[in-house]
């Protein structure tokens, strides 16, 4: 676990935002309601960012991602990844940009259960039709990388739920995207095995520059990011009011004031 210090230098913003979300706005028609969940929101991530967003359930939280992520439309605004304005693409467009630059982590780990971990993690690149020898060498590299040298050849139901949520970990990462989503990774994992998912994303944060957004709802855990937000009223907020690791990433009135 990293000191203060270089938790700080890690969150100080370095160049132009990898994305930038402008007045992003998503609504819902309920039986004839309007529900509002994210509300102008303007968020800038940068490049190498390990970002927590806590909020209720509820809160819009997975919806976020979701649409960071490209898997949902916002109502409005819009979301710039690198330079590219995301939603103006075409559907197949917006399918080559979460192959390639975007990794899911969910709360359950989707791995197919007839295969072993090390075929789980080659399937994004035989998908791709990539050189299997090649695949292999990746997905072997990644399992030692999330500490699964030893268990490649186990299926799914061997494996404890720490290890299969690695094994998706390992998963998500193969086409060595720039952004890794992990929506409540942990939320199936007691705290002790959650919180050694946490410190193999931090240090493939560390190792490979991915830029990790993680939401969950657990406070303990979100205290090892750097940067801690919270999603409420449609927008985010700073936890902490004041928190200065969190300038260039919102507007300074929801850094400063609470909800």
């Amino acid at each position: 676990m990293t000191d203060g210090t270089d938790t700080l230098l890690q969150a100080a913003p370095q160049g132009e935002p990898l994305i930038e979300m402008r007045q992003l706005s998503k609504r819902y028609s309920l039986r004839g309601k309007t529900l509002t969940v994210l509300e102008k929101m303007d968020f800038n991530v940068f490049g190498g960012d390990r970002i927590a967003i806590m909020g209720a359930s509820g809160a819009g939280k997975s919806t976020l991602l979701q649409v960071i992520g490209t898997l949902d439309e916002p109502t409005s605004g819009e979301i710039v990844f690198d330079g590219q304005q995301l939603f103006s693409k075409t559907s197949r467009q917006l399918a080559a940009f979460r192959n390639h630059e975007v990794g899911f982590v969910f709360q359950f780990h989707h791995l197919l259960p007839e295969f072993t971990a090390l075929e789980n993690v080659m399937l994004p690149g035989m998908i791709a039709r990539q050189n299997r020898e090649k695949v292999r060498a990746r997905a072997e590299e990644l399992l030692a990388q999330v500490g699964l040298a030893e268990r490649m050849q186990h299926q799914p139901g061997e494996l404890s739920g720490g290890e299969q949520q690695r094994v998706a970990i390992a998963r998500a990462l193969f086409m060595k995207p720039r952004l890794l989503l992990a929506d409540e990774p942990t939320g199936n994992l007691d705290l002790k095995t959650g919180a050694g998912i946490h410190a193999v994303l931090r240090e493939l944060n560390e190792e490979t520059g991915v830029t990790v957004i993680i939401a969950t709802h657990d406070p303990r855990l979100a205290q090892e990011m750097p940067i801690q937000l919270k999603l409420e009223k449609g927008r985010l907020w700073a936890i902490e009011p004041g928190d200065d690791r969190v300038r260039g990433r919102l507007a300074d009135e929801l850094i400063d004031t609470a909800p």
